[in-house]
């Protein structure tokens, strides 16, 4: 900026002024049971953490959850101590079903087939397309799983899913045979990883075995349960591994 000279004859002085660098673009991919709209509120405190580094745009998926309750049914449990937003509670939507036959989700469920992926990932692809680019992924749970093909996916050169980073919370390898395939290759995408040591819906373990399917994966752990940190604790690992795709 320049600041025009003096009435006494004082040349313009030019002034730096701050520009703010654009903020980082992340496509958000919900977990089972859950939605686009319940996810962004579950996400609340994470926005507010990075509102001056990211912007999260979030989809829901297509597949429709049976409801939890009718005939020969029971609720849920409640969650356990230690544990929130349980994918468990509620009605929602999913991106894939372990067991076709009922329409239902279990992360543990090791199946030869499985049913909704392909719809799911032109979902995620024509949500991308039109809303992209975008600098980044994040997924939970179901959806940092989903999130893990598809950095698969990308890396393979399919076009639809084209991004610098991936942030994976929660996630685990799906246990179906038929995505197998996704996991023979180590992926060079830059991922970090986040997961609860009291997490009871995805154990931590099953998390970090997921990371191995990275190269040089950054690893955050948290003390609490089934939920998108975002507390003073974590911050500082977000910004870090952020700030390395933040365009100057």
């Amino acid at each position: 900026e320049v600041v025009p000279g003096g009435a006494d004859g004082t040349p313009p002085a030019v002034v730096a002024v701050g520009v703010m660098a654009p903020l980082l673009r992340v496509f958000c991919v919900h977990g089972y049971r859950q939605d686009e709209r319940s996810f962004r509120e579950r996400t609340g405190s994470l926005r507010k953490l990075l509102k001056k580094r990211a912007e999260l745009l979030y989809v829901s998926a297509p597949l429709r959850v049976p409801p939890l309750t009718g005939p020969g049914q029971q609720p849920p449990p409640p969650p356990a101590a230690g544990t929130r937003a349980v994918e468990t509670e509620g009605d929602g939507r999913g991106w894939w079903f372990s067991n076709p036959a009922e329409e239902s989700f279990d992360a543990l469920d090791k199946v030869e087939s499985c049913k909704g992926l392909e719809e799911s990932l032109e979902t995620i692809g024509k949500a991308m397309t039109e809303l992209g680019p975008f600098d980044g992924i994040m997924g939970f749970s179901q959806g940092a799983a989903l999130v893990s093909m598809i950095c698969a996916l990308g890396q393979q050169g399919d076009p639809r899913f084209q991004f610098n980073f991936a942030i994976l919370v929660a996630g685990f390898r799906s246990r179906c045979k038929l995505h197998d395939h996704f996991y023979k290759e180590s992926i060079i995408l830059p991922t970090l990883h986040v997961f609860g040591e009291t997490d009871r819906v995805i154990p931590g373990e099953l998390s970090r075995e997921l990371s191995t399917t990275f190269v040089n994966p950054v690893v955050l752990t948290h003390p609490g349960g089934h939920f998108v940190p975002a507390s003073a604790t974590q911050k500082q690992v977000y910004f870090e591994f952020l700030e390395k795709f933040e365009r100057k």
